[in-house]
């Protein structure tokens, strides 16, 4: 037999935290790790797009990270898990350092600001990094307010945001898909 996905625990507008304390479906916890869901969903979207297979590995991995940081975001706080969560580490930092460096290298420097978009695969690359930018923004205001997001994850998130922009840039460039140049009108 197989398990259903629907519960119906949350028909009332209440989740369940790793831990099992209930909370609103609205609260700050919970938009967090939903928009690091969202943001995962459209990393595999951009790997579906993604011809380049260093990059679709590097995209798993980032994949696997968001997992990491989304069951770290709801576990209750307050109460201590019998089974060991993923955790991050600062070698994922660096890991994605590294990729950014090995892109930058093929790319022409930047003279202008640059509009997102020129073809599918860069302007998921863009949503990609906006959609990390609201994660990362959603963990800085859980943190003021309960100040038990570990620094790791804000500083991932930030991290993370600008790969997906190097991403963007590079994936343009390796496709000759020229970069939309912003030009602020006089």
């Amino acid at each position: 037999m197989s398990m259903k996905i629907y519960t119906k625990t949350g028909d009332k507008g209440t989740t369940g935290l790793l831990g099992g304390r209930r909370v609103s479906k609205g609260d700050l916890r919970i938009e967090s790790y939903g928009t690091v869901d969202e943001l995962n969903s459209f990393v595999g979207l951009l790997s579906d797009y993604q011809t380049d297979e260093s990059i679709k590995t590097t995209l798993k991995e980032i994949q696997d990270r968001l997992f990491t940081i989304g069951s770290e975001l709801a576990t209750d706080p307050e109460k201590k898990l019998k089974m060991p969560l993923p955790d991050l580490h600062e070698s994922d930092i660096e890991f994605l350092e590294k990729e950014m460096d090995r892109m930058d290298e093929d790319l022409p420097v930047m003279k202008n600001f640059i509009l997102p978009g020129g073809a599918p695969i860069v302007s998921y690359a863009h949503i990609a990094r906006t959609v990390c930018r609201r994660a990362e923004r959603n963990c800085i205001r859980l943190d003021a307010e309960e100040n038990n997001v570990p620094p790791l994850i804000i500083k991932y998130l930030n991290r993370l945001s600008d790969y997906f922009f190097m991403l963007a840039r590079y994936t343009g460039f390796r496709n000759n898909i020229p970069e939309i140049i912003w030009r602020a009108r006089v």
